[in-house]
């Protein structure tokens, strides 16, 4: 088992010299290590629901499903779809343990939150990790979304609270369900810890990926019922529905 890394600590070496694209393995001189034709042929979300970020044909629209049953949570921002190269990057951060991957997508989150937060964006007063199942945080040794919060954090200077929220319940791998089923496997997985504060609060889910919603609508509506002012989404990629 490895132990939850400490994210004072840095896990790649971000160096303006001498430093080496990610994904191309070419010299760059950006401060990330990424060069900047690779950056811009990531798989960038463009026109998307106003709410859950599902992607869209048109921009300044809301899709049926939020219309329809509105989330607990005010909005998703999320700078990618889950595709090539970003499927691949997560997947290497959060299975194979390869932080830099992560690492890299954290900071490049964190300059997207900043540009967002420069327009229109509400600041939210708290970030918090989506918290992991306990046989899976053995089985892996550390949080994927944990690290991510805690990255941005430091980045954009707003607190992380990992032990708000509470995964009393082991679940089955969401990824194995459909939507219906994702709902129902995660009923009674989550607490608040005790004498969290939420009340009043304006707080921010991170997570890596953003499939149907299911585990943040079901953590938006435990904090909102707690007296939360607003709940958002932070997370790396949004994919869209199974058969698009």
């Amino acid at each position: 088992m490895r132990c939850q890394p400490r994210h004072i600590r840095p896990v790649y070496i971000w160096l303006k010299n001498n430093q080496h694209c990610l994904l191309c393995d070419e010299s760059t001189d950006t401060p990330h290590p990424i060069c900047t034709p690779c950056e811009s042929e990531l798989p960038w979300l463009g026109d998307q629901c106003l709410v859950c970020a599902l992607p869209l044909p048109m921009a300044g629209l809301t899709c049926g499903q939020c219309l329809k049953q509105p989330p607990a949570f005010h909005q998703v921002v999320t700078p990618w779809t889950y595709s090539f190269p970003v499927d691949s990057l997560i997947t290497r951060f959060k299975h194979n343990a390869k932080w830099p991957f992560g690492r890299l997508l954290g900071e490049l989150l964190s300059q997207s939150l900043q540009h967002r937060f420069d327009e229109d964006l509400d600041r939210p007063d708290v970030l918090v990790p989506v918290p992991l199942a306990t046989k899976r945080l053995r089985q892996r040794g550390f949080n994927q979304a944990a690290m991510l919060a805690h990255w941005l954090s430091v980045s954009l200077d707003i607190v992380c609270d990992e032990a708000l929220l509470l995964r009393i319940r082991d679940t089955s791998a969401q990824q194995d369900l459909n939507a219906d089923a994702r709902k129902k496997n995660l009923r009674n997985a989550f607490v608040l810890a005790p004498g969290a504060s939420i009340k009043g609060r304006h707080l921010a889910l991170v997570d890596d990926v953003l499939t149907t919603g299911a585990t943040a609508q079901a953590l938006a509506r435990l904090l909102m019922d707690a007296g939360a002012a607003r709940v958002d989404v932070y997370c790396l990629a949004r994919t869209p529905k199974p058969r698009d």
